[in-house]
């Protein structure tokens, strides 16, 4: 499991036991994430969260890694994280 993986799963499974912080993490991913796991995302990262509910699934497609991103510069290792 990669760092982004796992990092993605502690955040999960803290968002199931901590409602408080659950609450957070919908409002403000950034800020929740900075408070809880000391991870200061850029500015230029847009950070979304979103609840599944049992009859809901949310289908997340990724940018295709064939193209560049819109302002022509590369990704870093840092963007692709998030």
């Amino acid at each position: 499991m990669s760092a982004e993986q796992q990092l993605k799963q502690q955040i999960i499974e803290k968002a199931w036991g901590d409602p408080v912080f659950k609450q957070k993490l919908l409002d403000d991913p950034k800020g929740a994430i900075r408070e809880a796991f000391g991870i200061d995302i850029p500015d230029h990262i847009e950070l979304k969260a979103v609840e599944e509910k049992p009859d809901q699934y949310v289908l997340v497609i990724p940018p295709n890694p064939a193209e560049t991103l819109s302002d022509g510069s590369e990704e870093t290792d840092t963007d692709a994280a998030w």
